[in-house]
């Protein structure tokens, strides 16, 4: 029927529902539907291999979260992300990624400690090399880190939503102006930091890392990945 056969995935956590909306959610935001495109539910549902209520319902959960607009008797269209909100997930991140870095002082494991002073020294190794696509996925796993060991799901479940939100434009953006390695550098403190159990210190560095990860966007090309939606 198609690749990607979501009543086959028994063993997936999400419900049925779940599992259409993630999928979808995905594709917006990884670039697969423009903006103002329509998506049409039959059609989904058929991609998909699932039936229109499934996608129906995906559909008003992702009109909540503002990235389809559904016009009732025309469709449902893609609204997306805007440069507003890259802005706005930039600084509620930077408060959030400080208190998480402060409360991974406290609860990081072990493991996760190891795991996240090796993902510092193989991004080094990649930002050496130029493989910036290795660096993406490094920088996504290091805070992945962050979240998963700050011993919050509610926390954990909020920064993986608004960093899965950007990545698109953060991987965009990442290899310019030398940002990979600049960025792995301030990874370095902020693991050194927790890892001296420095809550104070491990905060104050985590948020200025996501504010310079901002300014850097801004510097090295957002205004033109969203000119055209302007």
């Amino acid at each position: 029927m198609n690749n990607y056969d979501l009543k086959d995935e028994v063993s997936d956590k999400f419900s049925l529902r779940g599992r259409v909306f993630h999928k979808i959610r995905e594709d917006i935001l990884n670039g697969k539907y423009g903006e103002n495109e329509e998506l049409k539910e039959a059609a989904i549902g058929e991609e998909l291999g699932v039936s229109r209520t499934p996608v129906r319902e995906a559909f008003r959960q992702l009109e909540l979260e503002g990235l389809l607009k559904i016009i009732p008797n025309k469709g449902a269209y893609v609204t997306g992300i805007t440069m507003k909100d890259v802005e706005d997930i930039y600084m509620i991140r930077s408060l959030l990624e400080g208190l998480c870095a402060r409360w991974c002082t406290e609860h990081i494991s072990k493991e996760a400690m190891e795991e996240m002073e090796e993902n510092v020294y193989l991004a080094d190794f990649h930002a050496s090399k130029g493989h910036t696509e290795q660096m993406a996925e490094l920088d996504n796993r290091f805070h992945e880190i962050m979240y998963e060991s700050c011993d919050s799901k509610m926390l954990e479940h909020l920064l993986k939503d608004f960093h899965h939100y950007v990545y698109r434009v953060r991987r965009q953006t990442l290899a310019n102006g030398g940002r990979g390695k600049t960025s792995n550098e301030e990874h370095r403190e902020i693991m050194e930091a927790i890892k001296a159990k420095d809550a104070d210190k491990a905060e104050n560095l985590a948020n200025a890392h996501i504010k310079k990860a901002y300014e850097n966007m801004c510097a090295n090309g957002l205004s033109e990945i969203f000119k055209e939606k302007e």
